[in-house]
């Protein structure tokens, strides 16, 4: 799950998992990596955290922070950003290769929608805890993001492991379509018997096309 800050990636990871087996399921929100994670290949600590078989892995961001976030905050060089944006796709052509099922969610959410939340973060003592520095300081750099978003997916949305944008003003719509992607990707038992809809609505979710405006 990757998107701007305050597009709902946690709230949708917590209804995904509501009712799955939390012994083959978890979820992975990296923190910053320490000195020694710094020195080794920038995917090891990610690379830790695969599947098992049989296993479901949410990551809470992803090694995708380097795309975005590290380069726009100065978290990264430029050599760093471009050695990454050039492995990236090798990286998940071998996860591919090797059986992984890799589902990329794009949390896309409005500037002012965006702003909104900040505000209701701020003036609510129990959403204060949401807000970091970061937050902080990238509410004035919207158009940086939307450039090294742009970049993210024309280089690294590829047949084998394409971008799919989820639409999150409405919070509820973005959590209902994007489970409804997911459940149509994967065979389980009853999926067919069940009386369920399992087409995600077009207007909240889609393929990344370069054609988008971000």
């Amino acid at each position: 799950f990757e998107g701007r800050d305050a597009a709902g990636k946690g709230g949708a990871i917590r209804r995904f998992r509501r009712y799955l087996n939390p012994r083959s399921a978890r979820v992975v929100a990296l923190g910053k990596p320490s000195d020694i994670e710094k020195g080794q290949w920038y995917f090891r600590r990610h690379v830790k955290e695969m599947p098992n078989p049989g296993e479901i892995v949410f990551f809470d961001r992803s090694w995708y922070n380097r795309a975005v976030v590290e380069p726009v905050m100065g978290f990264c060089s430029q050599r760093e950003y471009q050695l990454f944006i050039q492995q990236v796709p090798e990286f998940e052509h071998m996860l591919y290769e090797d059986g992984v099922r890799l589902v990329k969610f794009w949390f896309s959410i409005s500037r002012e929608e965006q702003e909104r939340r900040f505000i209701s973060r701020e003036i609510n003592p129990l959403k204060q805890w949401k807000i970091s520095p970061v937050d902080v300081k990238s509410r004035g750099l919207w158009k940086e993001y939307s450039h090294h978003i742009r970049e993210m997916f024309i280089r690294t949305h590829t047949d084998y492991s394409p971008w799919i944008i989820i639409k999150t003003d409405n919070k509820l719509e973005a959590r209902l379509e994007s489970l409804r992607y997911l459940l149509s990707l994967f065979d389980y038992e009853g999926k067919e018997e069940a009386a369920t809809i399992l087409y995600p609505d077009p207007n909240v979710v889609h393929r990344f096309y370069r054609s988008i405006i971000l």
